[in-house]
């Protein structure tokens, strides 16, 4: 006897969800053993985004900022594009544009002081060239490196000071 099609497609429509359901059992399972898994909870936040590779924050806000620019102790570095510093940049800050780092990076390395604060900056939330830069300045020894998240747009809303130019 020749089994109905009907009965066969159910045992397809059960068989699909049980086989999906497993195969997640199993990848959870994996993922949970791994030393290397990937945290199925946790802090998704900007904040918590841009730490170093210890895990610490570097993000500043900017009434910090603000202060540390008032006082003289910080050097802002802007990693948007020559550019975009050139259309307008934070008083005083320095263009180290991420995307042409090899370029730039030798002619301001003295131009860095080891003890000063460091603020990179670029502009948008998700901007991830100032989180880029600030590693990589930490990879090269610099210690007091910070990120001011959507730095050059919350600096000029604030009304502070900038400049244009090269």
């Amino acid at each position: 006897m020749i089994p109905h099609r009907s009965s066969a497609a159910k045992g397809a429509f059960w068989q699909a969800p049980c086989l999906v359901m497993i195969a997640l059992f199993i990848a959870v399972g994996v993922n949970h053993w791994r030393s290397d898994g990937i945290p199925l909870v946790g802090d998704w936040s900007l904040e918590a985004r841009v730490s170093d590779t210890a895990g610490n924050s570097m993000v500043i806000d900017l009434t910090e900022a603000e202060h540390l620019f008032l006082k003289d102790e910080v050097l802002f570095l802007d990693a948007r594009s020559a550019d975009e510093y050139e259309a307008g940049h934070i008083q005083g800050a320095l263009s180290l544009p991420w995307q042409e780092i090899d370029h730039y990076f030798d002619g301001l390395f003295n131009r860095l002081d080891q003890g000063r604060t460091i603020v990179t900056y670029c502009d948008g939330e998700h901007c991830d060239l100032s989180h880029d830069l600030a590693l990589f300045l930490k990879d090269m020894g610099f210690e007091h490196v910070r990120v001011l998240i959507n730095g050059w747009s919350l600096w000029r809303e604030a009304g502070l000071p900038t400049d244009s130019g090269a």
